[in-house]
């Protein structure tokens, strides 16, 4: 077990779907998976392991932001042996194409967190998914009828943005603005594993539409659908 994880190695599986809010974790496993047991619960933060079309899946809640994101990542990774891990979550979008309840697939994650320049100082290191685990989502979401959009998102230390700095992310393409991707694909760089992140757009900065905390925490099934079939590819 890790310092944050209260489970013994064999009870996470080595395909791990990663919500941030840890209720949806919990909807997942109870919704998509059968046979789930909930191995974790320190800090309220669920995990379940459970199988998904015969294969070992676990959900594992992180929390907001790329710190806390990068707590449980980094000890699935290293602690619990992970290999593949796809982000599940909600992302605000900022450009003219995209509407509420649209899906998205991050192919890179732009970020204004200071955890990127701790690591790497001057330089300017751009997190990416990895392009296998993309190419089958993307090719998946076409067999689902989701029409996932992919493109680059912002992975933003501010909820609060008074500065609207997302015009500016805007201008360079970006799709839309959430909290722990880049983090999420960095630390996939370092231990050498696989990881993707999947989101659904909950709100929208430019014409103001949005869903409620409710719908956010407990429907969203395309995203969560389209993240399984991906992740038990081989």
């Amino acid at each position: 077990m890790s310092e944050h994880i209260n489970a013994p190695v064999n009870a996470v599986a080595d395909r791990v779907l990663l919500p941030g809010d840890p209720l949806r974790a919990k909807f997942i496993a109870e919704n998509f998976l059968e046979n789930a047991v909930c191995y974790n619960e320190v800090r309220g933060m669920y995990g379940f392991t459970g199988t998904y079309k015969g294969k070992k899946v676990s959900v594992q809640g992180t929390g907001m932001g790329q710190p806390s994101l990068s707590i449980y990542v980094h000890e699935l990774f290293d602690f619990y042996g992970v290999q593949k891990a796809i982000r599940i979550g909600t992302i605000g979008a900022i450009q003219e194409n995209l509407k509420v309840r649209d899906t998205l697939i991050a192919n890179v994650a732009f970020s204004d967190s200071y955890l990127i320049n701790q690591r790497f100082g001057g330089l300017h290191y751009c997190p990416n998914a990895d392009f296998g685990m993309l190419y089958d989502a993307y090719n998946l979401s076409k067999e689902l009828g989701l029409d996932a959009k992919v493109g680059p998102v912002v992975s933003s230390d501010l909820f609060y943005d008074e500065n609207e700095t997302w015009k500016l992310w805007k201008k360079y393409g970006a799709l839309g603005l959430e909290m722990e991707s880049a983090e999420l694909f960095t630390l996939a760089a370092e231990f050498k594993r696989k990881a993707l992140a999947i989101f659904t757009v909950s709100n929208h900065l430019l014409t103001g539409d949005t869903t409620t905390p409710e719908e956010r925490q407990l429907t969203f099934k395309n995203m969560m659908l389209l993240a399984l079939e991906t992740i038990i590819k081989d």
